[in-house]
């Protein structure tokens, strides 16, 4: 027998399924159960959504369930505290003119982003934050530690005319946040808020929220109490103009990101 003939041969081909002596083979590769059946689901159609609603449930349960117990996985970092008033006013207006769909607050554990941006994120580093603000898209870079990375003034200059310092920029102008003025009139409803899902502002520093938004602009006022309240928070006229501005309020926000935790001492917990 020629080799052609033991190819065209089913008795000679290794993936005909034989049905047994003296009955025509079979020709189509053996299957498991399930795909000899798929078809049937495939036609009825209550059948398919009733098991994709299966599918679906238990997929859900596991990604929603592990959310119950996230005070427990997330492993607590010394240095990680609440936004100052002022920090969590400059985050409001983050939030309110988008600057996060073209930033990220997220730095992956992969080699190329930790020499680029620093440390890779923590979780706890967001446990505060009501919504997080990782996001999945980089326009701009990552600004998970921005902090102290650049001057007061070169936040200033580059809100106000961003190809001013990086021509290439697609950034908007935001200069007109350096014009408008704030009083933090609602600041305490604000921490309030952020108290209600979850974040420990204390009475106290609800109560006293006006003055540490007022003082942390104020290098020559009475700021010891909002050190103690907020460690690491830093005080600075951050806009270089008189009065309390937006602009102020946002690169206070910009210049504390990445900078609470000190990685030259923290070591991972491995058992988490």
């Amino acid at each position: 027998m020629t080799e052609n003939e033991k190819l065209t041969d089913p008795d000679k081909d290794p993936k005909v399924d034989q049905l047994g002596d003296g009955k025509v083979p079979n020709e189509l590769p053996h299957h498991s159960w399930f795909f000899r059946h798929h078809g049937k689901i495939e036609r009825n159609a209550t059948l398919l959504l009733g098991l994709s609603l299966a599918v679906v449930t238990v997929g859900g349960i596991v990604e929603i369930a592990p959310l119950f117990y996230l005070e427990n996985t997330i492993e607590e970092v010394e240095g990680v505290r609440p936004y100052s008033p002022l920090e969590l006013t400059g985050r409001e207006i983050y939030i309110r003119e988008g600057c996060y769909v073209c930033h990220s607050q997220m730095i992956r554990p992969m080699r190329d982003e930790v020499e680029r941006y620093g440390h890779y994120s923590l979780a706890a580093e967001s446990m505060y934050d009501h919504p997080f603000q990782w996001g999945s898209k980089r326009t701009g870079p990552d600004l998970a530690r921005v902090g102290g990375r650049y001057s007061d003034e070169w936040h200033v200059l580059h809100l106000t005319d961003p190809q001013a310092v990086v021509p290439e920029s697609v950034m908007p102008k935001y200069g007109f946040l350096a014009d408008r003025l704030i009083d933090g009139q609602y600041v305490e409803d604000l921490l309030s808020a952020h108290r209600a899902v979850g974040v420990p502002y204390t009475d106290e520093m609800i109560d006293v929220a006006w003055a540490d938004f007022s003082v942390q602009t104020d290098p020559f006022g009475d700021w010891d109490g909002l050190v103690e309240r907020y460690p690491g928070a830093q005080v600075r006229n951050f806009d270089g103009a008189p009065g309390i501005s937006e602009m102020d309020a946002l690169i206070a926000y910009l210049q504390m990101l990445g900078t609470l935790v000190d990685f030259s001492t923290f070591t991972p917990d491995a058992s988490r």
